[in-house]
């Protein structure tokens, strides 16, 4: 019970010290947003060839005609309610848009992750039981290929071979094939939905569906993840409680996956919670290659089209994510580590 209590207390000072934080990046995207070119009131105004008076009411129902200081102050009020706006390009509230499309980016997303650290972690420490070896010289090279190429380069090329060529995958638009049925909307993430259902059909189609997209956000990943693997089990490998180990005659693989490794998944776990938060944000490219109906692509459309209220909510919504990220790793430091705090 202390240690519930513990936790749970440094889960709410966490959150309450964010709350700045996440102040902060809400007025920084309001006033960002405001100095962009563009006018949306011309552009939702039947566009340039609108007459001034039909853009000036526009501007009137949607606020800009005020100073920016009293927008931001009715703003934050709506914000502090849950009431993120309207969406001018769908017609619809920001929060309804945001709470039908963020389990498609988290559902990518988390596939994505658990692919790339389990091709990732096994490789660095291949690589730091072997430095300089081939195996070594051959992980640095995808993680190399990794880094330099871009989420739209590597998801176009598995299109082409795994859809185009072999005709392995599935049709690469939407979450699902638009001659199958949707799962019922229980959670948003049709995995979960379809299994739910007992649908196993249907959870098979959409698992082919998620493949592509997840390894091209994986492969972008997998070199800062598998780099820090071998960094951390280099370092675990080289300390003075491996080698009283090894003296003692303590079995290789023991010595490997309860000494080392586990001392070497504490950096790994900040990697971690990192590379998610970017992920979630950046996954743009693959959205938009793969016509994934995720918050990303949502956004970029506002953006494109001057739409304030879905850009801001955006921002707040990958801002709220980060946090509760970071509170999270905060927790599995203790679990993986009994000998980090949890105060």
């Amino acid at each position: 019970m202390n240690i519930l209590a513990g936790i749970a207390r440094r889960v709410g000072q966490r959150l309450l010290s964010s709350i700045p934080a996440l102040l902060g990046v809400v007025v920084v995207t309001f006033i960002l947003m405001r100095v962009l070119p563009g006018d949306p009131a011309v552009f939702f105004a039947s566009g340039p060839s609108a007459g001034k008076a039909e853009i000036d009411d526009l501007r009137h129902k949607m606020g800009l005609d005020k100073p920016v200081p009293v927008q931001l102050a009715l703003y934050l009020k709506d914000v502090a309610t849950g009431n993120l706006g309207h969406s001018m390009t769908t017609g619809q509230p920001v929060v309804q848009d945001m709470r039908r499309r963020l389990p498609a980016s988290l559902e990518l997303t988390f596939c994505a992750l658990v692919i790339a650290l389990v091709l990732s972690v096994p490789l660095g420490v291949l690589a730091a039981l072997r430095p300089g070896s081939v195996v070594d010289h051959a992980v640095r090279l995808v993680c190399t290929l990794g880094v330099c190429m871009p989420t739209f380069v590597s998801g176009l090329l598995l299109i082409f071979v795994f859809y185009y060529v072999l005709g392995w995958a599935p049709d690469p638009t939407a979450r699902i094939d638009i001659f199958a049925n949707t799962p019922p909307d229980i959670t948003g993430f049709y995995l979960v939905d379809f299994a739910l259902a007992g649908d196993w059909d249907g959870w098979w189609a959409a698992f082919r569906q998620l493949m592509l997209p997840s390894f091209s956000m994986a492969l972008f990943v997998l070199a800062p993840l598998a780099r820090m693997t071998r960094a951390s089990m280099l370092a675990s490998l080289g300390s003075d409680f491996v080698r009283t180990a090894r003296s003692m005659g303590l079995p290789r693989w023991k010595i490997i996956c309860t000494y080392a490794l586990r001392n070497a998944l504490l950096p790994v776990l900040t990697i971690t919670g990192i590379v998610f938060s970017t992920m979630l944000g950046a996954n743009v490219l693959v959205e938009k290659v793969f016509s994934w109906p995720g918050v990303a692509s949502y956004a970029l459309d506002a953006l494109l089209a001057s739409d304030y209220a879905p850009v801001q909510g955006f921002v707040l919504l990958m801002a709220t994510i980060f946090v509760l990220v970071n509170v999270l790793i905060d927790v599995l430091y203790g679990i993986a580590d009994p000998r980090v705090s949890i105060e």
